[in-house]
């Protein structure tokens, strides 16, 4: 049994070029300022701000919306649909959290202001009183929020491998959420 290394010439595949370590080196000392963003960064860092920001508006508007869907659900038969309220509160603030986080890391400001949390939101408040009118309201806020990622996904591109991961994975708990008050609608 040969346990020779196969010759990158003989599969076609061509050895990477070494890094230019001082090079990098360098940039990162001359750009310290910068803090998380590296002299290679290729994105639209104020365009993705704003979208992030938008995209921050957005899921606070939806914590609002299931934490006032949470409170106002009533009945005995509406208590597994309150905890489930509760749950997608908890996570849109999480993912709140996380989109600030990466607006800091961009070097942007994170936008909480809240006399503009509605204008800047793609979503909508709700204030219904019936529950299948709050899943219903709820539904279409996820699928708002899911086409936003994805647009945004779509406009961000390679330029920005970290906010595109981030937004990924936060378009698939979206998708769950909505999936979720679809069966709840279903009921």
């Amino acid at each position: 049994m040969n346990t020779k290394p196969s010759d990158s010439k003989t599969n076609n595949v061509q050895p990477f070029k070494p890094l230019d370590v001082a090079a990098i080196r360098a940039a990162a000392k001359q750009h310290v300022d910068d803090g998380a963003v590296s002299s290679g960064y290729q994105g639209n860092r104020e365009a993705i701000i704003k979208m992030l920001n938008e995209a921050v508006a957005t899921e606070w508007v939806c914590v609002l919306r299931y934490m006032r869907h949470y409170f106002t659900a009533t009945g005995l038969n509406n208590e597994a649909i309150k905890a489930e309220f509760l749950e997608h509160a908890t996570q849109e603030q999480e993912h709140a959290n996380r989109i600030a986080e990466r607006i800091v890391q961009l070097n942007g400001e994170p936008d909480l202001d809240p006399a503009t949390l509605l204008q800047r939101s793609h979503a909508e408040y709700d204030d219904s009183q019936d529950i299948k009118s709050m899943i219903r309201a709820n539904l279409i806020a996820e699928r708002i929020a899911i086409e936003s990622y994805r647009q945004m996904i779509e406009r961000i591109g390679d330029t920005d491998p970290t906010t595109r991961q981030m937004l990924i994975e936060i378009m698939a708990v979206e998708e769950d959420h909505a999936d979720d008050m679809s069966d709840l609608l279903d009921l």
